[in-house]
């Protein structure tokens, strides 16, 4: 196992996370880089996060990627030690990220390195920052509460460590204090980054502008227009309705009349994304039909998540392939309202291509009804556009494996 020297993309499985000999500890931080409250910090003496997504077990952790909740944007991994190499390890038993720290004098405790989201997955990336005043000294830098007082504070602070490149992230503020917290409403079902991260685009890929993701909120229905805030070409779509009741988002035409619909659904807390194109010639308009409360974001397509290892959803969506093709296994669990349902998957190959149109088309899937079954997804990269009525497992398996 080497050093980490840049961002890697990880699977979003269940990873089992330690170091040898090392006592490893979960912190699960929000946008402001600090934990919620004390619940936020996974180890021996609190082995459950209340979510259940990241344990404690046999001196290491099991973090289910997957089920993380939206609002928590980093899990930094630290350790009551000053050095040692930490692995991650998906199911098969193949090590997908790991990190080399070596130590330094009257170092006692180490964050070595954080998952953190990125395009809709999941990247892990090296810290190598030691703490003289141990674990205790380590948490309060993330908010934790140590009960017994502050702990010493180290000389010199945190001790940057050799062995790892130091990923950028939102730290907590130099004076100390806490950030203030905004009151956050939740929405049911809404699984989306927050909207101010920034997305880069695949190497060697161009498909579609890159640009700040622009949110909407509201309540029932209402017409949503970008205002010349995006460039032409193919844009992700992300919406997330609550309860009960019929949600539907249709494009508006040059007469300001419905074109094509993106969304037409009874399903409960719905939530799901595709890709529609910005017209060249005018912004894009869109009128939504809903009953209930509701959270709309337009982002770049290359923030669609990946298409790798396990992937869990609910309703449809967009998704990036980069592979060399792969055997594609779909789960599909049918409709929560009549346990029937609609799951069909569009493969449209976009290399080279910036426009709004779809390229090389394939029709993987197309199939009323609960099922499990495998396809085989074309060499990429690939936009796949699912489009199921309740929720789905993908589990991709690459060609040579």
């Amino acid at each position: 196992m080497g050093h980490i020297t840049k961002n890697s993309w990880v699977p979003s499985v269940t990873l089992h996370v330690g170091a040898e000999g090392v006592d490893v500890a979960a912190l699960l931080l929000g946008a402001d880089g600090r934990v919620r409250g004390d619940a936020d910090m996974v180890f021996d003496g609190q082995p459950v996060h209340p979510s259940g997504s990241v344990r404690h077990e046999s001196a290491a952790l099991v973090l289910e990627l997957n089920e993380v909740e939206a609002a928590v944007e980093r899990i930094v991994i630290a350790g009551s030690a000053g050095a040692g190499v930490l692995s991650a390890v998906a199911p098969d038993g193949e090590a997908v990220a790991s990190c080399t720290v070596t130590g330094a004098p009257d170092v006692t405790a180490v964050a070595f390195g954080e998952f953190f989201r990125e395009s809709g997955g999941w990247k892990f990336g090296g810290i190598g920052q030691g703490y003289a005043s141990g674990l205790a000294g380590l948490v309060t830098e993330f908010g934790v509460e140590v009960e017994g007082g502050e702990p010493e504070p180290a000389v010199a602070g945190p001790v940057p460590l050799a062995g790892v490149a130091k990923v950028p992230g939102q730290a907590p503020p130099a004076d100390g204090s806490a950030p203030a917290v905004p009151e956050v409403v939740p929405v049911a079902a809404s699984p989306f980054p927050p909207a101010d991260r920034p997305y880069e685009l695949v190497e060697g890929w161009e498909f579609g502008p890159v640009f700040e993701p622009v949110l909407f909120e509201g309540q029932g229905n209402g017409v949503i227009a970008l205002d010349g805030r995006v460039q032409p070409g193919p844009v992700l779509v992300e919406i997330a309705h609550e309860d009960d009741g019929y949600v539907g988002l249709f494009l508006l035409d040059k007469r300001n009349k419905d074109g094509d619909y993106l969304f037409n659904t009874l399903v409960p807390d719905y939530r799901g994304s595709t890709v529609t194109p910005v017209p060249k010639d005018r912004p894009l308009r869109l009128r939504l039909d809903a009953e209930n409360r509701w959270v709309l974001r337009v982002k770049p397509v290359a923030a669609a998540r990946r298409l790798e290892g396990t992937l869990s959803g609910y309703g449809p969506e967009a998704l990036l392939y980069l592979g060399d093709g792969a055997d594609l296994h779909v789960n599909f669990k049918g409709s929560p309202n009549d346990r029937d349902g609609y799951v069909g998957i569009q493969s449209h190959g976009v290399r080279g291509r910036t426009g709004g149109g779809m390229y090389d088309s394939d029709l993987l899937l197309n199939k009323i009804g609960p099922l499990q079954q495998t396809v085989p997804v074309p060499q990429g990269p690939q936009l796949l556009l699912l489009n199921a009525e309740g929720a789905w497992t993908l589990t991709t398996t690459e060609l040579g494996r």
